[in-house]
């Protein structure tokens, strides 16, 4: 869950990290894909956003879509729920001491769960582990993985890999990390190769993402 007000108008970008989120503001219901690169937008002043956001593989099953159909997309939430549904739930959320207390609620899971192997594929995927060795351990085929990966996280495993790497190489740069050190603690060839990834996923150089 996360929320944000804006006191002025500022550029936003914001990067790809595997996850998908439903986003309260202005009266709407909107739902972000999973993205492959960088998403650059303007955050206008006096607008407060709330939003939910689901950890790579468990939103489509709640939102009833294959993940890959929202792909680096940004689709009204009306375009995938019965419109008189998502209208309830906006008014809901207009009127709401707590919106993000709401908007939590709502999308609480009361269905079945998530196919049991995505959290582990996640864990592997995190600990640089490759997808031949992880489909063994899960159970499944290198191409039954590659389909499934595709409709619950968007897209295939190698490409989740890459995202979920250069997020937990800009997470230990924030946190002072020499540029060096953490292209070795994230697995990266060198800093140059880290460099890269960072400015093809976000789209803008190492030093600029994380200031």
């Amino acid at each position: 869950m996360w929320q944000r007000g804006a006191g002025g108008s500022e550029l936003v970008r914001v990067l790809p990290d595997g996850c998908m989120d439903v986003i309260h503001y202005a009266g709407q219901l909107l739902v972000a894909g999973p993205d492959t690169t960088a998403k650059l937008g303007v955050s206008e002043g006096a607008r407060t956003y709330t939003a939910i956001r689901f950890a790579p593989g468990t939103a489509p099953g709640l939102l009833g879509v294959s993940a890959d159909e929202l792909r680096d997309q940004r689709v009204p939430l009306s375009a995938l729920w019965p419109s008189a549904r998502v209208r309830r739930l906006t008014e809901l959320l207009d009127e709401a001491a707590d919106p993000a207390r709401q908007l939590e609620a709502a999308f609480a899971r009361n269905d079945k769960p998530d196919e049991p192997w995505v959290g582990a594929v996640v864990d592997r995927l995190r600990a640089h582990r490759p997808v031949s060795e992880i489909a063994v351990d899960v159970g499944l085929s290198e191409r039954q993985l590659h389909r499934r990966g595709l409709q619950l996280f968007g897209y295939g495993l190698k490409t989740l890999s890459r995202i979920l790497r250069v997020n937990a190489a800009l997470d230990l740069a924030r946190g002072g990390m020499p540029f060096g050190l953490v292209a070795v603690s994230s697995g990266y060839a060198d800093q140059a190769h880290l460099s890269r990834e960072v400015k093809a996923l976000a789209g803008a150089p190492l030093r600029e993402v994380i200031r």
